[in-house]
């Protein structure tokens, strides 16, 4: 039907928050857009196969079903050429139900003879069908504007600025709740769970030596029924709305299973969002260890996350409480990391001497000539370089100043955005 190619138009062509970047694995049916001055979480569901009678009321349930849970608005994509189906109709009776808006997407409408074949859709009961071309990329930005304009206002956390607060995230059964309990019953002051903001989330305060946090979890995370429980991968979805509200992400890993693909999938999003990030090793209590098992696991997460060398790793156990009392420290240093803030001078000290150890790249003739360099925000550290040519800054040759940057001021446990711009004579 064309769903796969508007998601593709709509976070790449609009605003491809989503980069893509050397060594990050993502789950395609996540991104980030913006449009009209809103940021949005966009999700691809993957489709409602109709592979036979049996097969019917089961698919479309369960694709329905998880596309209303995780939604603030619901695009419903339908197919000009194939014409209004009693798929369609099913789909349209559970979307009723939701009581969420929902807006109509005629896919296929090539060219302006087929305008008339959006009317059937009318029958649908959401109003007006809008006609697009996944194709031709038309009627995306009517889509857009109307699916924008459903989405409800944000509330603000309320939480003062030096509260921490963090998100656990990580596949079905890798131990998050075990966490969150474990957590809370050493440092003995459980606040009653206060329902968070319009996104859903739970968040679970608390204090500890003077630093209050806040534990974020979405209520997605804590539902069962066969949905969920059937539908692994989904975990990443209801993991979105919690990373976007946290200044550390704490990537759980089962130490039993070991990292399979779905971690990188979760890790590659805490990644592209620019949040502070640890990685949990849980469980170690049950794994057969000598005095190399802890190195090696290490080096194995160093060589299936290589976009996140900078993300410290901390091994424990939440049942047994084991090496629990490492975690807040490695907490309160990315989050003070991810804050940093260098002063311009001894950024440009630093790029100085790494240009005079190795020299910027030449193309056809041209060299790359760096003026000088700014750090212009924190959460994460953001930096830019401003230069003569920013064509021919090669990433590799960026990747070269992020790490001299990184030896010099640190910066454990978050990315660092590094953006090259050419100098004007206001700069």
């Amino acid at each position: 039907m064309g769903k796969s190619t508007i998601f593709n138009r709509v976070i790449g062509d609009r605003l491809a928050i989503v980069e893509d970047k050397p060594g990050v694995t993502r789950d395609r049916i996540y991104g980030t857009g913006e449009w009209n001055g809103k940021s949005f979480s966009i999700v691809d569901t993957g489709g409602i196969e109709l592979d036979g009678e049996d097969e019917i009321m089961k698919s479309v349930r369960m694709q329905a079903e998880l596309a209303v849970e995780e939604a603030d608005v619901i695009i419903f994509m339908v197919d000009a050429k194939t014409g209004l189906t009693l798929a369609d109709e099913e789909v349209a009776q559970m979307l009723f139900r939701s009581r969420k808006p929902v807006v109509v997407a005629v896919n296929k409408v090539d060219n302006h003879g087929r305008m008339e074949d959006i009317y059937e859709f009318f029958g649908l009961g959401f109003g007006s069908p809008i006609a697009i071309s996944g194709s031709h990329g038309t009627g995306i930005g009517d889509l857009l504007d109307e699916a924008v304009s459903k989405l409800p206002e944000l509330e603000e956390d309320g939480y003062d600025e030096d509260v921490i607060k963090v998100a656990l995230i990580g596949r079905p059964n890798v131990g998050k709740s075990s966490l969150v309990n474990a957590l809370l019953g050493e440092e003995r002051v459980i606040v009653s769970d206060v329902a968070g903001t319009t996104r859903d989330a739970i968040d679970t305060p608390f204090e500890k030596d003077g630093q209050r946090y806040v534990l974020i979890d979405t209520a997605g995370m804590r539902k069962r029924g066969k949905v969920y429980e059937s539908t692994e991968k989904y975990s990443v979805m209801r993991s979105l709305k919690a990373i976007e509200r946290a200044d550390v992400v704490l990537i759980l890993i089962n130490a039993e299973e070991g990292i399979i693909e779905q971690d990188k999938h979760i890790a590659g999003y805490a990644h592209e969002a620019g949040k502070a990030s640890v990685f949990v090793v849980n469980k170690w209590d049950a794994v057969d260890k000598d005095d190399k098992t802890m190195q090696l696991f290490s080096q194995n997460i160093r060589d299936h996350f290589l976009f996140m060398t900078y993300a410290p790793i901390v091994f424990l156990s939440a049942l047994t409480k084991s090496r629990l009392h490492k975690l807040l420290p490695v907490i309160n240093h990315v989050s003070e990391q991810h804050a940093l803030r260098i002063q311009t001078h001894l950024l440009n000290d630093v790029i100085s001497d790494a240009v005079a150890i190795n020299p910027p790249p030449t193309d056809k003739g041209r060299r790359l000539r760096i003026n000088y360099v700014t750090q212009v925000a924190v959460r994460p550290p953001t930096i830019v370089i401003f230069v003569n040519a920013p064509e021919i800054m090669h990433f590799s040759y960026e990747r070269y100043l992020e790490n001299k940057i990184r030896a010099a001021f640190n910066f454990e446990g978050t990315p660092v955005r590094l953006f090259t711009r050419r100098k004007s004579d206001e700069d």
